[in-house]
């Protein structure tokens, strides 16, 4: 039999999280690449699975979440946002954020539409827009400080524009986009009738004097806003995949369209356990806790890259840091990846994935700081030990 794949996925390859964890694993090294925590889930959470486990609910959930958990994110959303959030109009409930935005890009997206991105971008974005068979336009985020034209903003927009995708705070630079930067978008938005999806998955995971900004909240967003964030990210527990979305009717119910087809419905016992730990971490302080233990990680790693000479960028939010190669004699940064994974035995993950044309990359790669103490240890250890970067440094 002689058959091709569909001319939407015929080109796509193994992304380049499981390539660089492959070769990681097949060396041994300390992968700091995949943005996974190496550490437990809070005990309150699983304990309120092993219960949900325990009573049974064990039957497809509704396909737009279980209401107990629709209502505990509709709550805490109205209270940190101020705005009156519905269970059943405003909120479903899907299988990670990726599912999400690939719902949403599916449900907006015809043909032929386009779409602007800010990049370095999430590899699912091109991905999801390829197979909707529209057009990924990027506005590219430059050091420093991650800044962006709003010349170049403005001239992405074109008569077939239909959704501006923000990611904040964001995935790999660790910008946390500012209140004046949101209003620039919005106000574009508003300007050209363009819908913004939001990837907000790192909202709670600030550093210093960042302040998140839902999009939504600016005048005039709420009806062209679709936000999207994940549990699994808030809770390290990325394999639960229990991702939500939060939006007006029209929107909410486009997604919904969507999602209905494609995994229709997402582990029950565990958004049971979901709706309850919401309001449980708000009433325990543990995402007061978060943010302090992310922000010792963040230090120790930055740190360790800073001895190990190769100098990091500030880091708002998420729980990524982008660290410099510039000065060392390395063609690309997957070469450098290469490098640090089977002579050096830690790992991280080369940016220019991210970038439409990898030659566009900055020369640097990203490591990921959701790691125990001891593993990002270990990672230093290892850099410490090597003196291959002076070699090179001296070769170049």
């Amino acid at each position: 039999m002689t058959w091709q794949a569909a001319r939407r996925v015929r080109d796509f390859k193994p992304t380049v999280f499981a390539e660089m964890s492959d070769l990681s694993a097949s060396h041994g090294a300390v992968n700091l690449g995949q943005g996974f925590p190496d550490f437990p889930g809070p005990g309150f959470v699983k304990e309120a699975a092993t219960r949900a486990i325990a009573s049974d609910f064990n039957q497809y959930a509704h396909p737009h979440g279980v209401l107990a958990l629709r209502h505990a994110i509709a709550e805490d959303w109205s209270e940190r946002c101020g705005l009156e959030i519905g269970p059943d109009r405003h909120v479903t409930v899907t299988s990670g954020a990726t599912e999400a935005i690939f719902d949403m890009i599916l449900a907006l997206i015809d043909p032929g539409d386009e779409l602007i991105a800010f990049e370095p971008f999430y590899d699912s974005y091109p991905a999801s827009v390829q197979m909707a068979g529209g057009v990924m336009r990027v506005v590219r985020l430059d050091l420093p400080g991650w800044s962006f034209s709003l010349d170049a903003l403005r001239a992405a927009i074109t008569d077939r524009t239909r959704v501006i995708l923000l990611n904040t705070p964001h995935n790999p630079t660790g910008k946390v986009f500012t209140r004046a930067e949101l209003q620039v978008i919005a106000d574009l938005a508003i300007e050209h009738d363009l819908v913004v999806v939001t990837d907000e998955v790192y909202d709670r995971i600030l550093y210093d004097d960042a302040v998140h900004v839902p999009i939504a909240t600016l005048p005039g967003m709420w009806e062209r806003t679709l936000t999207i964030n994940s549990t699994g990210k808030t809770f390290s527990m990325t394999g639960w995949k229990i991702g939500y979305a939060v939006g007006p009717d029209h929107l909410v119910t486009a997604l919904r369209s969507v999602h209905q087809f494609v995994t229709f419905a997402t582990a029950t016992p565990l958004q049971v356990a979901m709706s309850e730990a919401i309001p449980m971490a708000r009433a325990n302080g543990y995402y007061d806790t978060l943010a302090t233990e992310y922000r010792e990680r963040r230090d120790t790693l930055r740190g360790i890259l800073e001895r190990a000479g190769l100098p990091v960028e500030p880091v708002r939010g998420s729980y990524f840091l982008m660290a410099s190669f510039a000065h060392l004699d390395f063609a690309t940064d997957v070469e450098f990846c290469r490098f640090l994974i089977t002579e050096v035995g830690v790992t991280p993950i080369p940016p220019s994935a991210f970038y439409v044309d990898p030659e566009m990359a900055p020369r640097m790669v990203r490591f990921c700081f959701a790691k125990q103490l001891s593993t990002l240890t270990e990672a230093g250890d290892r850099l410490g030990r090597s003196n291959l970067f002076g070699a090179r440094a001296a070769a170049d």
